[in-house]
């Protein structure tokens, strides 16, 4: 049996293949919206495990396989023997076993690799404290939906240098185009922890407003991801100065689109005038999660097909 493709972080697949994701997306999408059954994973099962709260990503890998004729079965870490020491390895086995591929959202990127290094079917990053590749991926396509593409591009990246950082970092290796990280002294990128094999393609800024001059793209997440709760305080006064806000936007350039992952935390990280104003996508974003997911299960599972 060949050894299945997984998605554990962002440059797992090549930039040719992502284009062919793509592609995909655009089809299914327009399917999706013009109320045609696609089922290319009937019977196909779906396992999500999760041991961090989640929105958008259940409900977009649920609704996703769903809507390819395949089924989902949830699965908490508290609520199964994963929660009660059973060892990773001996899940993977298991529940491999009885799935056709299994979508993980949990703390450290350990854990899922060592999932995927003793399952029979294709495993999926849902989200760890090192990266976030289903995120970007929908990022990525919805920039190309509302811009074209993304090569040569500047991202601002303003805030902490967490999961979604990183693999903005990863995605402009592959993509060719440039991220200007601005953080908070202390929180900076940590080249090793981001998975990059280069730094060509970002650069450091102290000032946040340097980072978003002239930028194509204005991103941001919350200052306190899922497992630092017990920073948040610290964290409020560290990145006070780091809000995207209508200042921001203003030097980036006149077309400059926002990002979020959400949830976000109007006067916090950014201003509501910004996530709520003309410059803001994080609602074709967030949708984009469903679109570029199924066509990610379908390309795992059923390889390239033909484009229509």
């Amino acid at each position: 049996m060949a050894a299945p493709r997984h998605f554990l972080q962002f440059n797992d697949l090549e930039r040719e293949e992502f284009e062919y994701l793509f592609e995909r997306t655009r089809w299914i999408k327009q399917k999706f919206k013009s109320y045609q059954q696609y089922w290319p994973l009937s019977d196909r099962t779906l396992v999500m495990i999760f041991e961090k709260a989640s929105t958008r990503t259940r409900l977009s890998f649920e609704a996703g396989i769903q809507q390819l004729g395949g089924s989902a079965i949830y699965l908490n870490t508290r609520d199964s023997q994963l929660g009660r020491g059973e060892p990773v390895e001996d899940a993977a086995q298991v529940i491999s076993r009885m799935s056709d591929i299994v979508m993980i959202r949990t703390f450290e990127q350990e854990i899922i690799k060592r999932f995927a290094g003793h399952s029979r079917v294709p495993v999926i990053n849902g989200l760890t404290n090192e990266y976030h590749p289903c995120q970007i991926l929908a990022d990525i396509y919805t920039w190309i939906e509302h811009r074209g593409p993304i090569k040569g591009k500047t991202v601002a990246w303003v805030g902490d240098s967490n999961n979604v950082c990183n693999t903005w970092l990863q995605a402009a290796e592959v993509f060719d185009f440039n991220v200007h990280v601005s953080t908070p002294p202390g929180y900076e990128v940590e080249a090793e922890r981001a998975g990059l094999y280069g730094t060509d393609h970002f650069e450091e800024f102290t000032d946040p407003m340097d980072a978003a001059r002239d930028a194509d793209l204005v991103t941001t997440d919350v200052w306190t991801s899922m497992g630092f709760e017990a920073e948040n305080e610290e964290r409020m006064r560290d990145f006070a100065d780091w809000q995207v806000d209508a200042d921001m936007m203003k030097v980036a350039r006149p077309d400059a689109l926002f990002m979020h992952c959400l949830p976000a935390h109007r006067g916090e990280e950014v201003a509501a005038e910004v996530i709520d104003g003309p410059h803001s996508v994080v609602w074709d974003e967030a949708e984009n999660r469903l679109h570029t997911q199924k066509a990610l299960m379908e390309f795992l599972l059923l390889g390239k097909v033909a484009l229509k």
